[in-house]
């Protein structure tokens, strides 16, 4: 049994890629897409021909509706291979607009349901702010579920229980690079492997918090740097994880323990936490890290969407 195998005895396995040619390969259960991994798979020769499609039937169409056809193009491919569900990205730049995320979420859905996909096999991702997880909570009381991204911090993770959401993606390999660059050339990688990874640590804490109040939102890790953080995380709900590190896992045959245990974490004595808006603005503000990436994180997509219509408007 291979490292793939083995971690899909403890964990869902998601495929974190627009490429959907590399899917059967691995046989992940979902799929997770975001603006850069559409972009990139847009501009690949093997798939200039979505895009022409796009063009040719929606071309009279607004921008920001030619984009979300264009996602959901690429989603219904990615569940043509996948049993599944896939996970479809809300323009970045709505993430401080409750309202137009929710207008937007409910079109992605019903774009999806004109193309005959169940709403069950559909998430719509949305930026953890303050009101992309109202926006969430209005979308899963419609049944439109909701993939909460750009989470870095306990409060967001927590605020997503609070709200019902369905699932949501911590980023494992963000956490790491913010820590890892700000110890500079003090950073001792041995000592920060494993269990000791901060990324990995923050994960285990989601998981250990949800499990022992029977929050029912999934926790999917997210942004993996290497294989190590992977492993040290078996057993978390879902692992999302890019085709090449699926690639290494798939070579080797070294052990996958279960890192995370839901049974033992019920047991821990640990103390309920809830936050209103002015509580999370002010703990998200207290962690300069979660705060640095989720606006970095926000910044960067927003750029790949406007590069994303940049390629609409010039095929």
């Amino acid at each position: 049994m291979n490292q793939l195998e083995a971690l899909k005895q403890h964990t869902t396995v998601v495929a974190d890629t627009g490429d959907f040619l590399q899917l059967a390969r691995f046989q992940p259960q979902d799929a997770t897409t975001n603006p850069s991994l559409i972009l990139k798979s847009a501009q690949k020769p093997e798939y200039a021909h979505l895009l022409r499609d796009t063009l040719q039937q929606h071309g009279h169409r607004t921008m920001d509706e030619r984009v979300d056809r264009l996602l959901v193009r690429f989603g219904c491919e990615i569940l043509s291979v996948i049993p599944g569900r896939v996970s479809t990205e809300i323009d970045a730049r709505l993430s401080f607009d409750t309202e137009a995320t929710v207008q937007r979420a409910q079109r992605l859905m019903a774009l999806y349901r004109a193309e005959g996909v169940s709403p069950q096999r559909v998430l719509i991702k949305i930026a953890a702010t303050w009101e992309g997880i109202q926006a969430a909570a209005r979308l899963e009381a419609e049944g439109i579920h909701t993939n909460l991204t750009l989470l870095f911090a306990f409060c967001q993770a927590v605020a997503c229980g609070q709200a019902g959401v369905r699932l949501i993606s911590p980023f494992v390999g963000r956490i790491y690079d913010w820590h890892k660059n700000r110890a500079g050339a003090s950073w001792d990688e041995a000592a920060h492997q494993g269990p000791n990874d901060p990324g990995v640590q923050s994960v285990r804490r989601i998981f250990e918090y949800y499990k022992r109040f029977g929050i029912r939102t999934e926790i999917m890790g997210a942004s993996f740097r290497h294989v190590g953080q992977i492993v040290a995380l078996a057993g978390c709900d879902l692992l999302t994880i890019s085709p090449e590190l699926l690639a290494q896992l798939a070579a080797s045959e070294a052990p996958v323990p279960r890192a995370l245990d839901a049974e033992r974490a019920r047991q821990l004595d640990l103390p309920p936490v809830r936050y209103d808006e002015a509580a999370f603005r002010l703990a998200l503000n207290d962690d300069a890290m979660a705060t640095e990436k989720l606006a970095e994180g926000i910044r960067a997509f927003c750029a790949d969407t406007v590069k994303l219509e940049a390629l609409l408007q010039a095929a």
